[in-house]
């Protein structure tokens, strides 16, 4: 019998910047996404033995890097290499931090970079499982132009809110472990405000099969986890 990891606590997030996205409907709807779905032998129908590397996207205070690497501590089964990147040093700064704080210090592989463009060529052809919470919302516009800062890192993912996605796709192939007769995995949000039309075009022209799996309805808008399977016959 398979149990899943339905009473796991989330890891406790002190540690805060006003330029970085604090854990947010977001960031749960993940979280709760693998309470139901990780169990002691499987990560979403996935052996658990055949994840060995994994990367949380866009870590922000790194609370979704921070609950895999303390389940992984729980699951004997479970023992990938986590890592975790951000286009904010002050976001990895904090994430840090708060890995301290979960007793995690060092088990964690941070990387400062905008989506892939400073991680090292040793990681390409590695990872099982990439998650990412993305900038998913079109770009505000002032006066005429679209304001932009640091903070905007978190929400805004371009002008049509899916090019930041669409970027982060042109590069995955290459860190994704593509072998023979393995299984890949991306999940991402995205929200009813922003066409999904391009993102989906994207994803099947890589090769994935793309999912909603979890929605939440907040305010006007749907937030929306989606899984995309990639199988390397």
């Amino acid at each position: 019998m398979n149990f899943k990891i339905t009473t796991f606590d989330e890891p406790t997030i002190n540690f805060r910047s006003e330029n970085v996205y604090s854990p947010s409907d977001d960031t749960f709807l993940l979280i709760d996404y693998f309470k139901k779905t990780i169990t002691d032998s499987s990560f979403d129908g996935y052996s658990l033995k055949k994840v060995r590397y994994l990367l949380d996207m866009g870590t922000g205070t790194g609370i979704i890097a921070i609950y895999l690497k303390l389940l992984a501590n729980r699951l004997i089964n479970f023992n990938p290499k986590i890592y975790a990147s951000d286009i904010l040093k002050e976001a990895i700064n904090c994430a840090k931090k708060n890995e301290k704080l979960n007793n995690t210090k060092g088990k964690i592989h941070f990387i400062h970079s905008n989506l892939f463009q400073s991680f090292p060529d040793k990681l390409q052809n590695k990872f099982n499982i990439i998650i990412f919470n993305p900038p998913y919302l079109p770009a505000l516009e002032e006066n005429g132009k679209k304001s932009f800062s640091d903070l905007d890192h978190s929400w805004s993912g371009g002008e049509m809110g899916y090019e930041t996605l669409i970027e982060f796709f042109n590069e995955v192939l290459k860190f994704l472990n593509l072998a023979p007769n393995t299984v890949a995995l991306l999940y991402y949000i995205t929200s009813s405000r922003v066409e999904k039309e391009n993102i989906t075009e994207k994803l099947n022209y890589l090769g994935f099969q793309t999912e909603e799996v979890a929605k939440t309805h907040i305010f006007f808008e749907d937030i929306i986890l989606n899984k995309a399977t990639r199988i390397s016959l």
